[in-house]
């Protein structure tokens, strides 16, 4: 969510009209994040997010924009893609793809605790089952093939010690990607990006804090589910200083999950190993943006410290849980 590109309110009040959702009446552009250009957008109607896209093309793009309009309609709290008079809900601005979508309600919960972590757990599985019947398809584009074409990039800027890991991982994630326990276990569209930071909760009538949604889907692909369940635990449910497991937030997060998608066998038997996947993912690409950014106005890239930390963390303490 860097600013690539910079966009005048005149462009944007242009394309906002398009759309029938109200005049635009302030554009505010958001520093957060890393991989498209994005402005909180608001109007006499709402309140919206203008996302140009930096990296994913036109060709790409109707995936993600699809599978949040679908997600949507079937009641999971995501950012509704809006249309213009033909019904287009992707756009051009700037020469870039660009899309309109709802402005979520409420707040990060950047220090999250175990209800946190369990209504995160129990939407994540109902957004699972919500795809489940999503008709296109596209493959995770930060998959396993990413991390083999990324790794060779980045190694030369790591120590011999971090190459080992990276070397080792890699290989292992491989073999394990070519068992058939691996092939064998369910997938669909998943987010593959939800940490703490994609979403918000805001206080209810009871003063607690309830989810009002899910965001960014922007790396979403079709993989397997299990992946996005380790994603989950390696942000919402660790010691950040450490990257060492919250076993508390980890238990709660996967029992929110498994009470509405029961976890096949296989998945709870590879949970560990996948969790180590999620974070080979994330240590590479912090790393390939740390060290060969793009040019950005408001740009800070995160640390890919914290994610070989992650990693080391998982291999030398392999979690399972237990159904109680």
């Amino acid at each position: 969510m860097a600013v690539y590109t910079e966009v005048s309110f005149d462009e944007a009040a242009a394309l906002i009209a398009r759309l029938s959702i109200g005049e635009l009446k302030s554009l505010q552009p958001i520093s957060s994040g890393i991989e498209n250009t994005n402005y909180f957008a608001d109007t006499a109607h709402g309140r919206y997010v203008l996302t140009l896209f930096e990296r994913l093309t036109h060709e790409q793009l109707p995936f993600y924009l699809q599978l949040m309009k679908h997600l949507s309609e079937r009641g999971i709290p995501v950012p509704r893609p809006y249309g213009d008079a033909r019904g287009e809900i992707l756009h051009t601005l700037k020469g870039k793809p660009a899309a309109v979508v709802d402005r979520l309600r409420g707040r990060h919960h950047l220090a999250p605790d175990a209800p946190h972590c369990a209504m995160v757990g129990d939407m994540l599985a109902r957004m699972h089952l919500a795809a489940h019947d999503f008709p296109m398809v596209q493959p995770n584009l930060r998959g396993l093939a990413w991390w083999a074409e990324t790794a060779p990039v980045v190694r030369p800027f790591v120590t011999s010690e971090q190459a080992k890991l990276l070397d080792t991982e890699l290989a292992f994630q491989r073999q394990l990607a070519d068992s058939a326990a691996h092939r064998g276990l369910p997938e669909a569209a998943i987010h593959a990006d939800l940490f703490r930071d994609n979403v918000m909760f805001e206080a209810g009538d009871d003063g607690r804090d309830q989810l009002t949604g899910f965001f960014d889907f922007y790396f979403a692909g079709v993989d397997k589910l299990l992946f996005d369940v380790g994603v989950c635990l390696n942000d919402w449910c660790i010691d950040l200083a450490s990257g060492r497991l919250d076993e508390e937030r980890a238990q709660a997060f996967v029992a929110a999950y498994d009470a509405v998608r029961p976890l096949a066998s296989s998945e709870l038997r590879l949970l560990p190993a996948m969790m180590r996947a999620a974070a080979l993912r994330f240590w590479i690409s912090r790393l390939w943006d740390f060290f060969l950014p793009r040019d950005a106005h408001l740009l800070t890239p995160h640390d890919p410290g914290h994610f070989e930390r992650v990693l080391r963390a998982r291999v030398e303490a392999p979690w399972h849980f237990t159904r109680l």
